[in-house]
């Protein structure tokens, strides 16, 4: 389940194929043993399917809130990353002539990979990407301790304290794109899903393709939009780097 989530359009035919079967198998209980008195019965199933899909609909609602809100999450550390490498660039003056042209040169390459972090999808890229912008975080930061313990000033804490903001902002971003809707939740929404596709079926008085389709369909498509909003990478609804995009033409 926790790779399935990553390909939204998959999510989307796994669960409509699901729970189309889910529908159908409701219905053949109709001839069997089980739905003897099925018309004696009816209000309390009644009763039953429409709790069941209260319950089912709280929860697909939290869980749309939950990836909502890892979404904005996203967006929110975007911004505040570009807003702080651009502070840091301006920050950089600061410093000797020599280690300012060399700190903003790295800063400028830095901004490239953050840039590449959101665009691009090819896990080994991404791989390249990570180890690359850990070893130029290792320089910068080498680079500012170096200029700070030889002129240990007020001002030069600015520049410090900065590029300590570059580097904590880069870790926020990563752990909100590792931050994604529990297993266990997806589970129970499948589930539940299941659960109320078969209370449909059985007590369905026709049967026809509309009605076995029409409510799976609608199930899917919502579990196609809350993996689509949760996965950061292969979803249709992606956080685009604007601020950053317009922090490098800025600087280039």
């Amino acid at each position: 389940m926790s790779h399935l989530v990553n390909f939204p359009v998959l999510v989307f035919l796994v669960t409509l194929l699901i729970l189309v079967l889910s529908v159908r198998a409701g219905e053949r209980l109709v001839h069997t043993r089980i739905a003897v008195n099925r018309d004696s019965d009816k209000d309390d199933l009644n009763l039953v399917i429409n709790a069941s899909l209260t319950l089912l609909a709280l929860i697909i609602g939290f869980s749309f809130s939950m990836a909502v809100s890892r979404y904005d999450l996203r967006k929110s550390y975007e911004e505040e990353e570009a807003n702080a490498i651009g502070t840091e660039y301006v920050r950089a003056d600061i410093l000797p002539s020599a280690d300012a042209a060399k700190v903003k040169q790295m800063l400028t390459r830095y901004l490239d990979q953050r840039i590449l972090f959101y665009t691009v999808h090819d896990p080994d890229r991404l791989n390249a990407i990570d180890r690359e912008t850990e070893g130029m975080q290792a320089e910068m930061w080498s680079s500012i301790q170096a200029a700070a313990a030889a002129k240990p000033t007020p001002t030069m804490a600015l520049v410090v304290a900065g590029m300590n903001d570059v580097l904590n902002r880069q870790g926020y971003t990563q752990a909100a794109w590792w931050n994604r809707i529990p297993t266990g939740a997806w589970a129970l929404m499948v589930a539940l899903a299941i659960c109320c596709c078969l209370l449909i079926g059985y007590g369905a008085r026709q049967t026809g393709f509309f009605l076995f389709a029409v409510f799976p369909f609608l199930l899917a498509i919502s579990f196609f939009l809350i993996a689509d909003i949760d996965s950061p990478r292969r979803g249709v609804i992606r956080v685009i780097p604007h601020n950053l995009i317009s922090l490098s033409q800025s600087l280039h």
